[in-house]
């Protein structure tokens, strides 16, 4: 095994790289077990201000229809503006959070890599330098990594194409035609707040989508997340959780079923330069493509430790890396959502002092 030296690198115990909904988790439960910020772990978070991914929301994305946002450990979110966009709610939850737990994070510090150190010790390379760590929280999510599918003449559209990840709002799209792909909560909200502004809207997806009437109790969704788990313990990509779970029929979405905007056409088989066609030939002119096609999980600063099995994805015990007992994972497929995240950063937090502390063996 070839390691690396750093001298000049500063030693702690857990380094935390992120600082969402799952690192701040972790970061708060580090905190509890009398772990010190600074002294024994720091949290690195590349974003330019607190609030994770909330913060890069659309603006017509308010508070109240934030789907299952669920409270930070030890501080609950109350009274909140539901007509006030989720991006500033959260963006102030999360920084009242830091300062109330003392939490100090770095920001903007952008990780590189993290590779094998001396002595045991794993080096975390970043904007700000290298650090040297006993364990390694890493709580990175999607955002960072928007997913866009390729399809035969993409190149060659003459329209706009943008990710999720860029969506400005509706009133942008005023006067325009609009292909949005994609099935999941975000393309549903995307066809439903652009159709009074569009020209026309198409609504293509890969599979048929699933909507879910009723109830969505605690059973339900630990069966989500199992099928999720059993992903990321063989090893392979994670899916998800809601991609399992169906998409939840609210009014709007009854509203939009209604009036014709939820009209799924199956996936277009190219890209022209004036819009999209299908096998049999059926063709539908756009000015924008708006691809609502999800994220991938942000690992490639994992790349150096070479962590990916066969099947292409991490395999996990919980949120412990197998191939590395020194490395979590947080808010990545099962924990990819608010609760999933808050427990997943208590969890790694309980395993990671077990590897700083290990129990004696009996006598």
């Amino acid at each position: 095994m070839n390691y690396i030296g750093a001298a000049d690198a500063r030693q702690v115990d857990v380094v935390v790289i992120g600082a969402g909904q799952a690192g701040l988790s972790a970061a708060y439960h580090l905190r509890r077990t009398g772990l010190e910020p600074e002294r024994d772990f720091v949290v690195l978070d590349h974003a330019p201000r607190p609030g994770g991914a909330w913060q890069f929301r659309w603006p017509s994305l308010t508070y109240g229809r934030v789907h299952g946002m669920h409270a930070l450990p030890g501080m609950e979110l109350a009274g909140a503006d539901g007509s006030r966009p989720s991006s500033e709610v959260i963006g102030e939850y999360f920084a009242a959070y830091e300062v109330t737990f003392g939490l100090r994070v770095h920001r903007p510090v952008h990780v590189t890599a993290v590779r094998e150190g001396e002595g045991g010790r794993l080096l975390v390379e970043s904007s700000e330098g290298t650090y040297a760590t006993r364990a390694l929280i890493s709580a990175t999510g999607t955002w960072d990594r928007p997913f866009w599918p390729r399809y035969p003449g993409q190149e060659t559209f003459r329209g706009r194409q943008l990710h999720t990840a860029q969506y400005p709002g509706p009133e942008e799209f005023a006067g325009l035609r609009v292909v949005v792909v994609g099935g999941g909560a975000s393309g549903t909200q995307h066809l439903l707040e652009i159709a009074p502004y569009a020209a026309s809207t198409t609504w293509v997806t890969r599979r048929e989508p699933v909507f879910r009437e009723g109830p969505f109790g605690a059973e339900q969704g630990r069966a989500a997340v199992a099928l999720v788990e059993d992903r990321v313990r063989q090893g392979l990509p994670p899916h998800s959780v809601v991609s399992v779970t169906g998409l939840p029929v609210n009014d709007a979405i009854r509203q939009g079923l209604a009036d014709g905007v939820l009209d799924r056409q199956p996936m277009f088989a190219r890209i022209t330069p004036d819009g999209v066609a299908w096998a049999d030939g059926r063709e539908v002119r756009a000015d924008v493509i708006l691809w609502a096609t999800g994220f991938r999980p942000v690992v490639d600063h994992l790349a150096p430790l070479r962590l990916r099995e066969s099947g292409g994805g991490i395999r996990l015990d919980g949120t412990l890396v197998v191939r590395d007992p020194r490395i979590h994972l947080v808010g990545y497929g099962p924990s990819a959502s608010t609760i999933g995240a808050n427990r997943a950063g208590r969890a790694a937090v309980t395993r990671v002092r077990q590897l700083l502390e290990p129990v004696p063996a009996p006598v």
